[in-house]
């Protein structure tokens, strides 16, 4: 309003002024009231902030799914450390099925030898009574012809 009350010799040298101040600010600044910066402030705030907030929120949940993620992850390298150590356990026991089959093996020729050697211990003392009992029906064959050459040998007669 004070311009159009104004003088023409006014009027430029306000056009001027406003040129020179122009001038001096940088051209992307414009002049803003602070009451004006403050409503738009609290309405770009008020604008993003819940999507901010949420993203925020979405921000924390993957974080927290992630540390799940990691410890499931840990377990199941545990579990694949697990069974590679199964895998060891499993050649421990094929091995140790491969040994006790060799000992039931042995046990069996152990057993079939012990069977053996019985047989053979009766075989023998099947053979020595046999060879006692010869040698005395030998004996006894021998004291028998003993007797028969003392019957048969002469006898003075007696005198009667």
């Amino acid at each position: 309003m004070e311009r159009e009350t104004s003088t023409d010799d006014e009027l430029p040298r306000s056009e001027s002024k406003q040129n020179q101040d122009e001038s001096r600010l940088p051209e992307d600044v414009a002049l803003v009231n602070e009451q004006a910066v403050d409503k738009l402030t609290d309405g770009l705030m008020s604008h993003y902030l819940p999507d901010l907030q949420n993203s925020k929120r979405t921000l924390q949940e993957l974080t927290q799914n992630q540390v799940i993620l990691l410890d499931t992850l840990e377990q199941e390298i545990t579990k694949f450390k697990e069974c590679n150590s199964l895998l060891d356990l499993n050649s421990l026991f094929t091995e140790a099925k491969i040994y006790h089959n060799k000992l039931v093996n042995i046990r069996k020729e152990m057993i079939n030898l012990h069977d053996r050697t019985t047989k053979l211990k009766k075989r023998a003392l099947k053979l020595q009574q046999q060879r006692q009992k010869e040698a005395l029906e030998k004996e006894q064959q021998r004291e028998k012809e003993l007797e028969r050459e003392r019957l048969l040998i002469a006898k003075p007669a007696k005198r009667t």
